[in-house]
């Protein structure tokens, strides 16, 4: 088995000090204690436990990541983790309850658990198993959602799910294992894509609902936004001209599309960048020419760029093809 968990990386998050409860074996009652991080990841709990072990890791770019886990004799508490998680138990799980939850339900092969972005949860676990996580930033989420969808982002759902049945995306989560095992990035990158999508259109779950809305752009500002954007990757796109469009200052045009997108507008135009980038390493053009047509500034430009957006860098991703 590839051991990956070196290259990990874990997201950056803003720091403030705080006191955490956590617990490092079962019977005990915990310790506090300050720490400068005002948003701790499910990934930076987990890592602070002494029984929790990680495997396998991968960086699929922009805050984006999943990692292969084990765990057994350990009490954890998520207290209003930053980001998004996406859990499914491979093996094992029946020592592991929440806490917080029913008392009666138990993990198992194949249980699916959402945890939110800010959803704090207690979970107690008595035998060993193993689980893989798919971690997401809040605003990668809801640039997904908008982008799939066409829809603004605010209007993107995300309850809790604890020992769920979901048998669409315990396929992809487990796509997602098989992808680290073989370190196959693009595989990998493809069960993230589907997961995500799975679980928008899944109506228990991400399923679209009615919501009244204020503010951000009107529909047919952002198809229009959207297809300058698709028209001049290959130039420099300035603020002002996006704002141009909807007939805003770029203030508030940069406040709006935020809220519409989830995202900045420099965060959905490198997306953007990045996504093409990857539709032209299937071909033979050379890197330099693609990094132009892309509208990076320089080979290195583009280099940089894509292995924050992609988790590789361009040569590595073409050779994955």
């Amino acid at each position: 088995m590839q051991i990956l968990a070196a290259k990990f990386i874990a997201p950056d998050f803003p720091l403030a000090t705080r006191t955490v409860r956590r617990y490092y074996s079962p019977g005990r009652t915990g310790e506090e204690e300050q720490v400068k991080d005002s948003r701790l990841s499910v990934y930076s709990f987990l890592s602070a436990s002494p029984s929790a072990l990680m495997s396998q890791s991968i960086d699929l770019g922009f805050g984006r990541s999943a990692a292969l886990w084990s765990n057994g004799s350990d009490r954890m508490s998520y207290e209003r983790p930053d980001g998004h998680t996406f859990s499914l138990y491979l093996t094992g799980g029946a020592g592991t309850r929440r806490l917080d939850g029913s008392p009666a339900a138990r993990g198992r092969p194949g249980a699916l658990c959402i945890m939110p972005q800010g959803h704090s949860s207690e979970w107690e676990i008595t035998d060993h198993f193993e689980f893989v996580h798919l971690y997401v930033p809040d605003d990668q989420m809801r640039r997904m959602f908008a982008e799939t969808f066409d829809r603004d982002s605010r209007l993107m759902v995300l309850p809790e799910a604890t020992f769920a049945d979901a048998p669409a995306l315990a396929r992809t989560l487990r796509q997602m294992t098989q992808a680290m095992s073989a370190g196959d990035h693009l595989m990998a990158e493809e069960a993230m894509t589907q997961t995500i999508k799975d679980f928008f259109v899944d109506p228990r779950y991400g399923g679209m609902r009615s919501r009244a809305i204020s503010g951000g752009l009107a529909p047919h500002i952002r198809r229009r936004i959207l297809d300058y954007i698709e028209a001049h990757l290959d130039e420099t796109i300035r603020l002002q001209d996006l704002a141009a469009i909807g007939q805003l200052s770029a203030f508030h045009f940069q406040r709006m599309f935020r809220a519409s997108y989830g995202v900045s507008p420099h965060g959905w135009v490198a997306h953007r960048r990045v996504e093409r980038a990857k539709s032209m390493l299937r071909g033979k053009d050379p890197i330099a020419q693609i990094a132009s047509a892309c509208g990076f500034s320089s080979q290195s430009h583009m280099t940089r760029a894509f292995k924050l957006g992609a988790g590789v860098t361009p040569s590595a991703y073409r050779q994955r093809l």
